[in-house]
């Protein structure tokens, strides 16, 4: 038994080398008798009024599916706060994130307000990932959770004691309230589970605390967590890659996805009648769009385009009018006249400014009007003309300061006098070198 052998190892090994000849039996009650095992100690969990609830599924009883007109068991959601047991008890055919996470909004509005923490199962609707450390949550769960100020806690894996408060409230509700019972719609099956609940789960002694249920309740509900004035805004979240025309598809819609890179990937929180744009990684927003009211359309501001054909004479136009009247005036008329083909020679006329002053072009613009002139170079060649005169005009002759004679730096004409006289006198008294051959 040291070894680790069982007592089937043991029975066999007996009857080939000892001839042992009583049943297996005898040997197995033989060797139970040697097992000793240490008891396994559990704590007794004890929290704080408001301070936890536990949320889970159950199955609820047979009720008639209005789709196929068959029985068949949906899905119980329990909420119990810890430390009064009082539950919120709901079922519901199918579940998803949203479903989870309006399951919540509603026990919290039941109770009148929100514990601190939530401990829950790792199952999909509420954890993406389980992990010991860090797991990781869903995000619209997670926002919910957020907006009524609640914090998960999920439970370890495969460790059912951490929340066996509302697992014994699951096994309640099935054994004492649905039992035995079919309904025809979810409807009276929810109107039962909240008769019972307050007529009779709420009332009774609790078998550990040795106090009613709706007592305790009613000491815990000042601790509980205020409501927020509004109801969480649910969204549906999306991945989308930013396109080389710096937007994104939504709904079958394209928007400005700026300031997010082209190539990179964003997170898109859709909602009812709006949208957002957020970082994939930090969930900064970036930018919020109303939703379109029909598919196909593109929202993109102009001042975000780069280019394009039907949209670049209001560019100019634009560009003109900054000019000034006369230059606008100008291009509206050969666009009226020409079309869209004359938006290169306009696009000249306006890229003009960098070369000529502004009230030159203006002067151009209004020759080039008169005359008829519909040609960039037309233009240029006025605007270069009414330079050529503003320039004959002024007389750009440099002044040459007048010379003087007087000045603090200025010495008086002898002092340079016997300064040269001095130095041909020192020459001349200086002996004179001779460089031996």
């Amino acid at each position: 038994m040291r070894l680790g052998r069982n007592a089937m190892a043991i029975y066999q090994e007996m009857v080939d080398a000892r001839g042992f000849t009583a049943a297996y039996n005898s040997v197995k009650r033989f060797c139970g008798g040697l097992r000793r095992r240490e008891p396994e100690q559990f704590d007794r969990l004890e929290f704080a009024a408001g301070e936890e609830c536990q949320v889970d599924y159950g199955e609820g009883a047979p009720t008639l599916d209005p789709r196929t007109g068959r029985y068949r068991k949906p899905r119980l959601f329990v909420m119990t706060l810890r430390f009064s047991r009082r539950s919120f008890r709901k079922v519901v055919w199918k579940s998803s994130s949203e479903t989870w996470a309006r399951l919540h909004e509603e026990a919290f509005r039941y109770f009148t307000g929100c514990p601190r923490y939530v401990v829950l199962d790792n199952l999909l609707e509420g954890v993406i990932k389980p992990d010991l450390y860090e797991p990781e949550l869903n995000g619209l769960y997670s926002a919910v959770l957020e907006h009524y100020g609640v914090v998960a806690d999920p439970a370890r894996v495969r460790d059912p004691d951490r929340k066996g408060t509302v697992e014994n409230a699951i096994q309640h509700t099935q054994s004492t309230a649905l039992k035995g019972r079919y309904f025809d719609t979810l409807e009276a099956q929810n109107a039962h589970l909240k008769h019972w609940e307050e007529k009779w789960a709420a009332l009774r002694i609790h078998g550990r605390a040795k106090r009613q249920v709706e007592e305790m309740f009613q000491e815990e509900r000042p601790f509980l967590k205020p409501l927020p004035l509004e109801g969480f805004r649910y969204f549906e979240e999306a991945i989308r890659t930013v396109g080389d025309d710096t937007t994104i598809q939504v709904k079958g819609s394209w928007y400005a996805a700026r300031p997010a890179r082209i190539g990179t990937q964003v997170l898109v929180r859709i909602y009812t009648h709006d949208f957002e744009i957020r970082d994939l990684k930090t969930l900064a927003l970036l930018r919020r769009h109303a939703r379109t009211a029909r598919a196909g359309e593109v929202v993109l501001p102009e001042a975000e385009r780069v280019f394009n054909p039907s949209r670049q004479t209001h560019r100019i136009l634009q560009l003109a009018e900054a000019i000034g009247p006369m230059t606008l005036a100008l291009c509206r008329a050969l666009f009226t006249q020409q079309g869209r083909q004359v938006q290169k020679s306009l696009w000249g006329i306006v890229n003009l400014v960098p070369r000529y002053p502004v009230s030159i072009i203006e002067q151009a613009a209004a020759t080039a009007a008169a005359h008829r002139v519909h040609s960039t170079k037309g233009v240029r060649a006025i605007a270069d003309r009414y330079l050529a005169d503003a320039l004959a005009q002024l007389d750009l002759r440099p002044v040459m300061p007048a010379l003087t004679q007087q000045h603090a730096l200025i010495r008086q004409t002898a002092d340079y006098a016997d300064f040269f006289s001095q130095h041909v006198r020192r020459e001349s008294l200086a002996p004179t070198q001779e460089t031996d051959p």
